[in-house]
């Protein structure tokens, strides 16, 4: 039977809605070509894969050691199993996405519970930790043993280097682990302006999950590991956990082509740039409120409900908190200045309406 292979969408459109709706980089479609014919061992054994450990060394240290997933929710799964006991608990950000947006995986499929603590911008401090942070002998309680922080977090805003440093600290001093979601790990070292490392393994972050999908990757993340000593198993956990690839080597190109050059920060801050130039449109128009600082590639505001409907029928995204008429609008590393333009143009026409 011949194939009907033909493209079914028009790709000159674009939206706000997530910065997974982009596709890929050319850049990481040429690297999977390269990688791509002949044989190679599969399950990591791989020369792309081996090669990746050295890349991941430049950005993390020598003792960081990368492994390559399917996708978001496996990686902070997967992480978190190795950081955990059986009886072990994770304090987090009411708005995390492991809380929020995994669909329970990781109480259920992890086996751990995560203990949650309200904030006002999406971020951890010591002092909100210590909410959680309670009962190490009480049986009768899940022992936490994990800080886990979102960098970027997920209402946009963005961890300095000296607030990770304090997290760490206290988490440390109370012999708790750090992990590290950095699904947009790239948009935050861009909007910092320092390298990746300043805010992971020089801060002290025990494991990240390095995020690349929403950076330009056609698929794939990776759990990446700083403090071997915080781990246990992780080769055995990723299997048990289903993230085990046996073609990896089309994961670990992709991260190749992402992060031995500069890719990773050409893309984050272009997309943190339209964000930026998103924002300046906004707040010229009557009647929208941006509510958190825009620091990375996200903007969140409040206008009418009406509005965002008949804004959605013109341009894709997401409400936030419909009741309250909050919405999210990300932008992507293929984002064009024209695409915002005319967002904005179009939202003060709905306001005018």
């Amino acid at each position: 039977m011949k194939t009907d292979a033909r493209r079914r969408h028009d790709p000159t459109v674009r939206g706000f809605a997530s910065d997974n709706y982009a596709g890929a980089h050319p850049e990481i479609l040429a690297a999977l070509a390269l990688a791509n014919g002949g044989h190679q061992v599969a399950y990591g054994e791989d020369d792309y894969t081996d090669h990746l450990q050295r890349i991941m060394h430049s950005h993390f240290g020598a003792g960081a050691e990368a492994f390559p997933v399917f996708n978001g929710t496996g990686a902070n799964v997967t992480a978190l199993q190795a950081l955990t006991d059986r009886w072990g608990a994770v304090i987090c950000a009411e708005s995390a996405h492991i809380n929020v947006d995994e669909g329970g995986a990781p109480e259920r499929m992890g086996g751990l519970k995560l203990l949650t603590v309200p904030t006002p911008d999406g971020k951890l401090t010591p002092e909100l930790i210590d909410r959680q942070a309670f009962g190490w002998d009480d049986e009768h309680r899940a022992m936490p043993q994990v800080v886990s922080i979102t960098q970027n977090t997920e209402l946009g805003t963005v961890y300095t280097v000296d607030e990770i440093r304090a997290i760490v600290a206290h988490a440390h001093g109370h012999g708790m682990k750090v992990h590290l979601d950095g699904a947009r790990i790239a948009n935050a070292a861009a909007s910092l302006d320092v390298p990746m490392r300043a805010f992971t393994n020089v801060a002290g972050v025990d494991v990240i999950s390095f995020g690349g999908t929403k950076n330009g990757m056609l698929f794939g993340e990776a759990v990446v590991v700083l403090n071997p000593d915080a781990v246990s198993h992780m080769k055995h956990l990723r299997k048990l956990s289903m993230q085990l690839a046996s073609k990896m080597r089309f994961v670990s190109v992709q991260f190749e082509a992402l992060l031995a050059k500069d890719l990773w920060l050409r893309n984050a801050r272009h997309s943190n740039a339209m964000a930026q130039r998103l924002a300046e449109g906004v707040r010229a128009v009557d009647g929208v409120e941006i509510l958190h600082p825009v620091q990375a590639n996200a903007v969140f505001a409040r206008l009418p409900h009406d509005v965002s409907r008949r804004l959605q029928e013109r341009f894709r995204f997401y409400f936030w908190d419909e009741a309250a008429g909050d919405v999210r609008w990300m932008c992507s590393f293929d984002t064009a200045e024209d695409d915002v333009d005319a967002f904005v143009q179009a939202l003060k026409e709905e306001m005018a309406r």
